[in-house]
């Protein structure tokens, strides 16, 4: 197209007023510099969102089976063993959580107890999570074991010890309340804790306490019920596949993968992610169209290039469309120019970790700000920047004579 040719001639000719070729490099740097930081910022998002997969898949197991009605699945620990013969099912455990009282010497803490079964580790690794003591799945010295998250034992002040006891107390489920003896009202054991786990996930650091799936049972009046069953799956495993089975042949239940189990946690970061993306994109188009300032500029020094166009007969419409292709390319240019630069800093913070986190390494999930650059993020940009190149390079035309 001829409009096309003149304005890539126009683009790259030099202006016969220096203020012009100065506005169009701050133009066009206002929109590479917003568009980098789109890009950077999208692929911080990607970053953060993957390490909250690596910290879930630490404590939650590859599948999650759930009642979708009421809080317990009746025949848990058969279904526990027909699930874990399934092909590509390498564990299944049935679990029994709930909540309940610590009562560690002077300090009273609210937990999260979960009861899990012996080879419970096949399905998540909480042995790998200790950071003191030695876990101890089983009861021992004749008393039944508890490991704690490291803010139970904070909380609590409690650490693994032999000697010292700590007690948890449950509302009994079953029978009448005697108001005249609150106590009988509740149901406790004894436990000894061996350890204290870590895994540096909110959810399982706070309140979470692991104890026998036989001592959950007994303080809740449960035999063969479960909470919960926990699968893990063969590396190699169809996860949607035998999520499907497990679902299609039990109706009642819901099965979720680790995405699913922490749905609400990535749904806030998707959220964060695309507010701001919108954010920066209202930032992007204030840039954009201060590319209108250095086209209005161009107008106005080329008019006697304009004025030669129409005595050779050319039409209106085909210098319009000169100055809305000039418009569209210094926008498409600098949102190019952003995107390699964004896309360059992102790869050299996701593989060289520049940027790190000044605090206490010890007390550090991750010491540098996690980044993944994903070229859907790219190609949404740079459609983005197309259409508001457009936008801008249209404006063009109130400044131009009827």
């Amino acid at each position: 197209m001829l409009s096309v040719r003149i304005a890539l001639r126009y683009l790259f000719a030099k202006k016969r007023h220096t203020a012009v070729n100065v506005i169009s490099m701050i133009s066009l740097a206002g929109v590479a510099v917003a568009t980098a930081a789109i890009v950077v910022v999208l692929s911080v998002f990607n970053g953060f969102a993957d390490l909250g997969e690596r910290q879930a898949s630490v404590v939650d197991p590859d599948l999650l089976i759930t009642p979708v009605q009421g809080k317990t699945i009746a025949r848990g620990d058969s279904l526990a063993e027909a699930v874990a013969a399934m092909p590509g099912v390498r564990a299944a455990a049935p679990v029994v959580q709930e909540r309940g009282l610590l009562i560690s010497n002077t300090a009273q803490v609210p937990v999260r107890f979960k009861g899990v079964p012996a080879g419970y580790s096949a399905v998540v690794p909480l042995d790998s999570l200790v950071v003191d003591g030695v876990y101890q799945p089983d009861s021992a010295v004749g008393l039944p074991s508890a490991n704690v998250s490291i803010g139970v034992a904070y909380h609590g002040a409690v650490s693994p010890s032999t000697d010292r006891a700590v007690q948890l107390y449950v509302p009994r489920r079953n029978g009448r309340i005697n108001p005249a003896n609150p106590a009988a009202s509740f149901r406790g054991d004894t436990l000894l804790v061996w350890s204290v786990l870590r895994s540096d996930v909110q959810e399982f650091d706070a309140d979470l306490m692991i104890v026998p799936l036989e001592v959950s049972r007994r303080l809740l009046d449960y035999s063969h019920e479960a909470t919960a069953v926990e699968v893990a799956l063969e590396p190699s495993a169809d996860v949607a596949a035998i999520a499907a089975d497990i679902g299609r042949a039990n109706p009642g239940l819901e099965v979720s993968d680790r995405l699913q189990q922490q749905s609400e946690a990535f749904r806030m970061i998707a959220i964060e992610k695309w507010m701001t993306f919108l954010m920066l994109i209202f930032i992007l188009v204030i840039a954009s169209f201060n590319v209108v300032s250095t086209l209005s500029l161009l107008v106005v020094e080329k008019r006697s290039d304009m004025e030669a166009l129409r005595f050779t007969g050319a039409p209106r419409s085909l210098i319009r469309s000169i100055f809305v292709w000039q418009g569209w390319l210094i926008s498409m240019l600098g949102g190019l120019a952003g995107i390699v630069l964004g896309a360059l800093l992102s790869l050299w913070q996701q593989h060289g970790h520049i940027i790190r986190l000044n605090a206490d390494a010890s007390a550090l999930t991750i010491d540098y700000y996690p980044v993944r650059l994903a070229w859907p993020d790219l190609l949404l940009v740079l459609g983005v920047i197309a259409v508001v190149s457009l936008l801008a390079g249209l404006t063009t035309r109130f400044f131009q004579k009827k």
